[in-house]
């Protein structure tokens, strides 16, 4: 539990609370406390990247759309741009979420499949027969990953509106709590409408699996034991 929450008390408690240290505290301008505010999940992202083997395209793409955003604002002044700068963020990943489920690669299945299979081997194993077999396992597939990415763009509309009519001290805190709503929504939605199903489906078919296993064990012992021998009768 406390591993899952990490990237959500990184990502959004500690700017939330580093900006009203900032400017409260330390009475830094709007535009100052944001930036320095975004220092720390920056950071984190940049530490994601090096600790891959490879290159993650879509943090490495969140990490530009904050370099760039942040640049632009401090550019211009204007603390409201930052502030819808972070929509952006939630607008790219959205969008690249639901692009990967038309290109037959869902992007949320990283992180749906292990919180399925709950790293049992056997579970793993069903998985992959379904996803290559099962038309309905498929579709709850696909449609976990449109809820998540339907929902971050849902987040992101609403954070752009709020980042130009709401104050901006105001809208600091409230863009983190629509943020955290948005990620429940999708959690409840997509968690009860398609992991659910999902590992119902995976669950049932190990089962089964495990049963085919030990019937296929059952005929091979019979298969290879020794036959009766007829008894002689004497005349």
């Amino acid at each position: 539990m406390a591993q899952s929450l990490l990237p959500l008390v990184v990502d959004v408690g500690v700017p939330l609370a580093s900006y009203y240290i900032l400017s409260d505290g330390f009475g830094l301008s709007e535009v100052a406390a944001l930036g320095w505010s975004s220092v720390v999940p920056a950071l984190r992202t940049l530490w994601a990247l090096a600790r891959r083997t490879g290159v993650n395209g879509l943090a490495l793409l969140i990490l530009i759309v904050n370099v760039v955003g942040l640049a632009m604002s401090t550019m211009t002044g204007d603390p409201r741009l930052m502030l819808a700068k972070d929509s952006g963020v939630s607008s790219v990943v959205g969008i690249a979420v639901i692009v990967s489920v038309f290109m037959g690669k869902p992007l949320m299945t990283a992180g749906l499949k292990p919180f399925v299979t709950k790293g049992i081997a056997a579970r793993s194993a069903a998985w992959d027969r379904l996803a290559a077999g099962s038309a309905p396992f498929r579709r709850a597939e696909r449609r976990f990953s449109l809820i998540w990415g339907t929902v971050l763009l849902i987040e992101c509309v609403a954070r752009v509106i709020g980042a130009y009519t709401i104050p901006v001290h105001t809208m600091v805190w409230l863009g983190s709590v629509l943020m955290v709503a948005a990620i429940l929504l999708a959690m409840v939605v997509a968690g009860g409408s398609c992991a659910e199903p999902m590992e119902k489906m995976v669950r049932v078919e190990a089962e089964a699996e495990a049963e085919r296993d030990a019937g296929d064990r059952a005929g091979a012992a019979v298969a290879g034991g020794t036959a009766p021998v007829p008894a002689v009768t004497g005349s």
